[in-house]
């Protein structure tokens, strides 16, 4: 009897947990703005601005209607990559991507100002 009672009470107490667990729902990543300041000479300019700015790009690479124009100097390699508007009209520069010669990151804007003292030139 006793071995019966403690059966149910066991039973009994199954019965209060949940059957199935409650899936985990991870919150949505969070999205930073990637910050423009200091790219004021870069972003939104076309390719021959950014020529006058930097002097000849070392690498020009085109894929569509999409052009990366590649500028390297001593401190760092910037890459500009021009997309034409939506309604179309001239391809300008929406994003960059900056490195240090040995692959390392940089401040963009730090690249972007030291690139700029070259004065056009290498």
């Amino acid at each position: 009897m006793m071995r019966a009672m403690v059966f149910g009470g066991v039973l009994l107490l199954a019965g209060c947990g949940e059957a199935t667990p409650r899936p985990v729902v991870a919150p949505p990543p969070v999205t930073r703005p990637i910050s423009t300041t200091g790219l004021e000479r870069v972003m939104g300019q076309n390719a021959a601005e950014l020529t006058r700015t930097f002097g000849a790009p070392d690498a020009d690479v085109r894929e569509g209607s999409a052009r990366k124009l590649q500028f390297k100097g001593p401190i760092c390699v910037l890459d500009t990559y021009l997309y034409p508007a939506k309604s179309g009209g001239e391809p300008t520069v929406t994003y960059v991507d900056t490195r240090q010669p040995d692959g390392r990151p940089i401040d963009r804007a730090s690249c972007v100002a030291a690139l700029a003292r070259r004065g056009g030139g290498k």
